[in-house]
């Protein structure tokens, strides 16, 4: 049990009840899940609608963020943020045609990534947050090719383009990220962000995503595989969007069970790593927040089934459908732990969170 005023919580409710969170003043921010998109009724707070299913029959679901400190709303160019003396959380939504001009020379979502990253970065540089803990990048068909290159390359080359245009590393102190297919709209990046120093945690069983082979694309990913940071006397761990990938190669294909073992080996690895340079933290994996990335939807009671078994312990977590990042992965996971999880009125057990799908 974490104390009820932990700096940072995950809270997960129906979209239907976003509308609630207008009057409570802990609310940083967060994302919601439909297919298609539904319009958000949550005021000034800063929130993504991402075109994403769920399971048949759940609720459009939010994610969304708490900090018990003070905090304030505010707006820089597209960007929607509200922040507090220790974290901000922001998010932009951008038509890939608001990326570059007519005579750009490059991928319209290459540019729009780029535009979007670089308002990013000067929105933190102002504001005084100069770490990232966590990005959340969604965009849809992400594993189609168009102007000679895959879209997700064509990501990955706006978005590293951004972080040299402002002077951050890009093979080593990198944040935390995922980038999933969604079904539509346009480019949608949320973050995390913080003035407390993060440590990057890599994994042992996989090539530092930073430094794949050029096979994959004439830029690499500009992410770790986890960062670590201490916030409010907390060791926290945010864990990227992680699949069935070892050294730098896809493993299983074909074989959505086997790919979701995988997933979880290359979690507990991280998870001990990051334990290992944190000996306090005692980070588990039946105490951490998941979100599972699906991409054919007759494939999720499999998925489920095989997180449920791996663990051995009631988990909870949420399931949607999404495109990965490479088109023979079935599957991609990833999770956060040592915040507070949970709607803040009756603990903070990750077995009893309202709204996840809880894996017995």
């Amino acid at each position: 049990m974490m104390p009820a005023e932990a700096i940072l919580r995950l809270e997960v409710l129906p979209a239907s009840q976003l509308s609630r969170l207008a009057g409570q003043d802990s609310v940083l921010g967060g994302a919601c899940f439909s297919h298609p998109a539904r319009p958000l009724d949550a005021g000034e707070l800063p929130f993504l609608a991402v075109d994403m299913s769920l399971p048949a029959e759940e609720e459009a679901i939010c994610e969304v963020w708490h900090s018990p400190e003070p905090l304030e709303s505010g707006q820089h160019g597209p960007i929607r943020y509200r922040q507090g003396e220790t974290l901000l959380f922001g998010c932009v939504s951008l038509d890939e045609a608001a990326g570059g001009a007519a005579h750009d020379a490059r991928a319209p979502l290459q540019a729009t990534t780029e535009a979007a990253y670089q308002a990013i970065f000067e929105l933190l540089e102002a504001r005084g947050y100069h770490t990232v803990l966590r990005f959340w990048n969604y965009f849809p068909a992400i594993n189609r090719e168009s102007h000679t290159m895959e879209r997700y390359r064509q990501f990955n080359i706006g978005r590293q383009d951004a972080f040299l245009a402002h002077g951050r590393s890009v093979i080593d102190k990198v944040p935390a990220a995922c980038a999933l297919g969604s079904a539509g709209g346009g480019l949608h990046i949320a973050f995390l962000a913080a003035r407390a120093n993060v440590v990057g945690v890599e994994n042992p069983r996989q090539l530092s995503a930073y430094h794949y082979p050029s096979q994959y694309g004439p830029r690499s990913p500009t992410f770790s595989r986890a960062g670590l940071v201490r916030l409010g006397g907390r060791d926290m761990l945010f864990i990227s969007g992680t699949a069935s990938i070892v050294g730098h190669q896809t493993l299983h294909h074909g074989d959505v069970a086997a790919q979701t073992r995988e997933c979880l080996h290359n979690i507990t690895a991280i998870v001990a790593e990051a334990n290992r340079q944190a000996p306090g933290a005692d980070f588990r994996l039946d105490q951490l927040a998941y979100k599972v990335y699906v991409r054919h939807a007759e494939n999720l009671a499999t998925v489920r089934r095989e997180v449920a078994q791996f663990i051995g312990a009631p988990v909870s977590a949420v399931f949607l459908q999404a495109d990965v990042c490479r088109a023979d992965l079935m599957v991609e996971i990833e999770a956060s732990g040592g915040h507070a999880i949970g709607s803040g009125q009756a603990g903070n057990s990750v077995g009893n969170v309202p709204c996840f799908s809880t894996v017995p």
